[in-house]
């Protein structure tokens, strides 16, 4: 199975590439460069660029997206927009311009988290981000073609990220972004569609 990788270079990317390399050809795509190929998410001229360069895929996973984390009185219209055209409609573009690119009985995984269920101070605009991709997911899976099937996965924060992100996520339970790898696995090989994979909550 030949599965295209987004946002393969960040903690999540890197767990979940280095998992998929042990059963699939792993294509990897970013911004940063360190990767198979060069993608911006936020640009669809550059989401329709990688995929004409990576040809026939059978699985798209996505691991990018950023959000601001500011109190909702310090937000500027420039976060807001940040918000979404990063995590929320980068996401639904990839998904957008990939129809044709992903094989018969194919995937798509994106990434949302905790915050779409269990919101934390700052956390607005992930809250935003992350209910629009799952409410997306459910949309999207009973209108795609050939089979397509498409979900998100859900973490918490990461045991690997928790020395930074521990004062936004007062007491919550981590987990390691092994788990979070596991359930991009389980979305590619397995048989379900319009679900969102949550992991640690």
């Amino acid at each position: 199975m030949k599965v295209l990788v987004v946002g393969a270079t960040g903690t999540l990317g890197t767990a979940v590439t280095t998992l998929l390399a042990t059963r699939h050809d792993v294509v990897t795509a970013s911004r940063t460069g360190r990767t198979d190929v060069v993608v911006d998410i936020t640009d669809p001229a550059s989401i329709a660029a990688m995929y004409a360069q990576v040809g026939r895929v059978d699985a798209v996973a996505c691991t990018a997206g950023s959000v601001p984390f500011k109190e909702i009185g310090e937000l500027s219209r420039e976060d807001v927009e940040s918000a979404a055209l990063n995590k929320l409609l980068g996401q639904v573009e990839l998904v957008r311009r990939g129809l044709d690119s992903v094989a018969d009985n194919g995937s798509f995984t994106l990434i949302t988290g905790i915050l779409s269920g269990e919101p934390v101070r700052t956390g607005s605009m992930s809250s935003m981000a992350n209910g629009g991709v799952d409410a997306f997911v459910r949309g999207a899976a009973v209108e795609l073609p050939r089979g397509l099937r498409i979900n998100s996965v859900s973490p918490t924060v990461f045991t690997e990220s928790v020395e930074v992100y521990d004062a936004t996520f007062p007491g919550f339970p981590p987990v390691d972004v092994s788990a979070a790898a596991l359930a991009y696995r389980r979305s590619i090989e397995g048989a379900q569609t319009g679900q969102t994979f949550r992991v640690g909550w």
